[in-house]
């Protein structure tokens, strides 16, 4: 049985994927593809049935309710629930995201096109680190990435810890220093240099996976 099942809506080949792997197929590189993520079959082949327009941009909610509030009514002033949360990204950015296996244990990292999915930038795995650092690490190369090509770009990360990190340029974390972890703290102390040496005018967000769905550069592996 699949840990998720991934709703394609508007993709390669709309339909549902018992994987990211699949899911992914089918919307890399698809402009305004249009996909989710349910933890039931049965959820999933019920949103699929019911078209994007009730479930895309909408948080974990099921039920009778309708889309958008108890009163049926989106909170963006009157618009659709896709309209509003589409309106809501900016989709001339990068995402970033972390992929692990185990916490602490390996970590690896990319940032990809948030229109379409393409890769940018990958790292790892490195051998030993943890989710906070990795996405992190994440965020500053992709900062890191942008000040090179001159770009004001939006950088995206679903992670509230490593947002506060980026902001503070110090990051908090129980990872010892040690041989077994020597790799990934070199990369830190790398980017926590990189961010006081070097102001950027990129804004850093916060993606809202309740609303969007998956970040794009997500590894599939919750």
């Amino acid at each position: 049985m699949a840990s998720k099942y991934y709703v394609v809506w508007e993709g390669k080949q709309p339909g549902i994927y018992r994987s990211w792997p699949e899911c992914q197929a089918q919307v890399s590189q698809h402009v305004d593809a249009k996909y989710k993520s349910f933890p039931t079959e049965s959820e999933a082949e019920r949103a699929y049935r019911e078209g994007w327009k009730k479930h895309w941009g909408q948080g974990k909610k099921t039920g009778a309710t309708p889309a958008g509030g108890r009163d049926g009514k989106s909170a963006a002033a009157g618009k659709s629930p896709a309209a509003a949360s589409a309106a809501e990204i900016d989709y001339d950015s990068i995402s970033v995201d972390v992929g692990t296996r185990g916490n602490p244990g390996p970590v690896e990292y990319r940032g990809v096109d948030t229109r379409t999915g393409e890769v940018i930038f990958s790292c790892g795995p490195v051998s030993k680190g943890t989710n906070n650092l990795g996405e992190f690490l994440a965020i500053v190369h992709a900062l890191a990435y942008l000040c090179k090509q001159g770009s004001a770009k939006t950088v995206y990360s679903d992670s509230r810890t490593a947002l506060k990190w980026v902001k503070q340029k110090e990051v908090v974390t129980t990872l010892p220093r040690d041989e077994s972890t020597r790799e990934i703290w070199l990369l830190v102390d790398r980017a926590l240099n990189w961010l006081h040496a070097h102001p950027y005018p990129n804004k850093v967000l916060k993606w809202e996976t309740e609303r969007w769905g998956e970040v794009k550069a997500d590894y599939g592996r919750k």
